[in-house]
């Protein structure tokens, strides 16, 4: 089914609704359209805006949705130079604060990330993040996060597969940033970019958030509805491989292909640069790309167990991972207080896996000393 433009009418603007209603209370910030030619999470927070300014609602907290990349979104296009949900990166942060003024994508990031400063510095209370998205692929909806406690919490009010780990293979997504100051933060990818329920999924979506975070109450909207809608199929996931791409218009994916795929060792996926493009996993196919704009080709993932899940969130919460300072060969950054400098050897010898279960996910190499990074986190102001 098509999906059609229900008339956006504030798409000119950054923010295109706000409620603030409450100084201390909770605030929800919603992320739509990071992506041009993702038109559906901007289609549904519409249909959210239209219902709270039809019924004259007052939400018990605070909520502000923002349009990602307008200009790509108006002019129904990926991106133009740079891919704005890939900007998120300390270099481009640092320019934006010394006021060196970019065209394009960077001047959209300058303009959001003004956006979000001036909410988060007016309000104390506690902060939320969403960012809604969709694929070029048909699928189901579901969720990404950083793999920290709180994003897990949040997600898991959702009867809907959660992926785990997407920021060990990425740099610069905004959620990842966002997730730096310890704030909830999770992804929703609704559907496929022109598919009409993909606009339901992310009414749904939004709703089921502001009801769980008490913004709203269960009379406000059709909740058994939207409950069902999203009531899909519960568990978590993790990415274990990335085909990376620097081209696109030189990849082919193989027809056929949709989320959650299984997928075998040597399986052919993909022709890219007319060379044949074949699993070196056994596993689920995660995004595989059909359109000619951006990085990634398709990820690998793989089912998450329960008892891990409940290991890992036993020793976080018991700050077990302090443990690992303890270990020859590993100690902590000197300026990072979520980060381990570990050699390569002892890194070879702990394995990837045990920092996953001690909540280290993101791995960066530098001066040949292996560097893990955590995701839970204590809150803190945006910088």
């Amino acid at each position: 089914m098509q999906l059609e433009n229900p008339k956006v009418k504030s798409a000119i603007n950054r923010i295109i609704y706000s409620q603030n209603n409450s100084k201390n209370g909770v605030t929800l910030i919603c992320f739509a359209s990071m992506h041009g030619n993702e038109p559906a999470g901007m289609f549904g927070m519409q249909k959210v805006m239209d219902s709270l300014k039809g019924k004259q609602s007052q939400l018990n907290g605070n909520f502000y949705a923002l349009l990602g990349n307008r200009s790509a979104f108006l002019n129904h296009v990926r991106f133009y130079e740079e891919d704005l949900n890939r900007l998120w990166t300390p270099d481009n942060l640092k320019a934006i604060n010394n006021g060196q003024l970019k065209e394009n994508e960077y001047k959209e990031q300058q303009e959001l990330y003004n956006a979000i400063k001036k909410i988060t510095s007016y309000h104390t209370g506690d902060f939320v993040f969403i960012d809604l998205h969709t694929t070029s692929s048909p699928t189901i909806p579901f969720i990404t996060i950083s793999d920290s406690l709180n994003n897990r919490k949040l997600s898991r009010i959702f009867n809907i597969p959660i992926v785990l780990g997407i920021e060990e293979f990425l740099d610069g997504p905004l959620l990842s940033y966002i997730n730096e100051f310890g704030h909830p933060s999770i992804g929703f990818e609704a559907g496929q970019h022109d598919d009409e329920k993909s606009t339901w999924h992310c009414e749904a979506f939004v709703w089921l958030i502001m009801e769980n975070l008490g913004l709203v109450d269960k009379s406000e909207f059709p909740y058994a509805e939207f409950k069902r809608l999203l009531n899909i199929e519960k568990g978590f996931y993790e990415i274990i491989y990335r085909y990376a791409l620097e081209d696109a218009s030189d990849f082919e994916m193989n027809s056929g292909f949709q989320n959650f795929t299984p997928i075998t060792t040597q399986q052919l996926l993909a022709h890219h640069n007319f060379n044949a493009v074949k699993s070196p996993f056994n596993g689920l196919i995660f995004m595989p790309l059909y359109q000619k704009q951006g990085e990634d080709g398709f990820f690998i993932v793989r089912k998450v167990s329960t008892a891990w899940l409940v290991l890992s969130s036993v020793l976080r919460s018991l700050k077990f991972h302090q443990l690992l300072r303890l270990l020859p060969g590993i100690h902590k950054h000197p300026e990072n207080d979520y980060a381990l400098i570990a050699n390569k050897r002892i890194a070879r010898f702990l394995t990837t896996k045990i920092f996953h279960l001690f909540g280290y996910r993101k791995k960066i190499i530098i001066d040949d000393k292996v560097h893990y990074i955590k995701r839970d986190r204590k809150v803190s102001n945006f910088v």
